[in-house]
């Protein structure tokens, strides 16, 4: 074959999948080069976690913000009862610190009254007995100025079990049933405490009632 035979005519197209050798070189696809990240893109991100970093935070520290005041909540509360708690165990020991000594006193105020009642047989006009009508005053004073009252008992009273012992029950002809007859001991309080309950008689009916009872019966 000549030379000019060999030669390819200028101009011709070369064809792409024809390589030198005459073998076929298939053309590679061209990868897709990746999204390309500017300086821009990483500070806006950056930006966005670093205020959802500072909202979480600002979060928590509310919470815990929250968690304390409650706490300093109850702490005051506890403390501001526990004050009201020892003002009134103060004032309560005040007002009954004498409670024990009347209790224990009382006893020999009923002896006495029983002494008293004895010189009152002897006639009001004795010495005896102006003496001891002017110690009881006294006495009455004394129990006056430390808050103590007698609980005062009179005939057709009702019964109260707060205040009142039934000692036993009677008939009566003018007393209702369940009424206090007349008290056998004087009852007393310090202020709204009990010091003594009075001992009281107790009417059961009159007679008829009694009567009507037994017989039904």
């Amino acid at each position: 074959m000549s030379d000019t035979e060999n030669q390819k005519p200028e101009g011709d197209p070369v064809n792409p999948l024809i390589d030198d050798e005459g073998g076929i070189d298939l053309p590679v696809p061209e990868e897709e080069s990746a999204e390309t990240v500017t300086p821009e893109d990483i500070e806006v991100v950056e930006t966005i976690l670093e205020e959802e970093s500072e909202e979480v935070v600002i979060e928590s520290e509310e919470s815990e913000i929250e968690k304390y005041k409650d706490i300093a909540a109850r702490s005051q509360a506890d403390l501001e009862n526990y004050r009201k708690r020892m003002i009134r165990e103060r004032t309560e020991a005040i007002q009954y610190a004498n409670f024990s000594l009347l209790s224990t006193l009382l006893p020999v105020i009923d002896n006495f009254e029983m002494g008293l009642k004895a010189a009152q047989n002897e006639g009001e006009n004795s010495i005896i007995y102006q003496g001891m009508a002017m110690v009881q005053k006294q006495l009455r004073d004394f129990l006056s100025e430390n808050r103590v009252e007698v609980i005062e008992v009179s005939e057709g009273d009702d019964f109260d079990p707060n205040l009142h012992e039934a000692i036993k029950q009677e008939v009566s002809d003018t007393v209702a049933e369940g009424k206090i007859i007349y008290a056998m001991r004087s009852g007393y309080r310090l202020q709204d405490r009990l010091l003594r309950p009075a001992n009281v008689v107790v009417s059961k009916g009159n007679e008829a009632e009694q009567a009507e009872e037994g017989g039904s019966a």
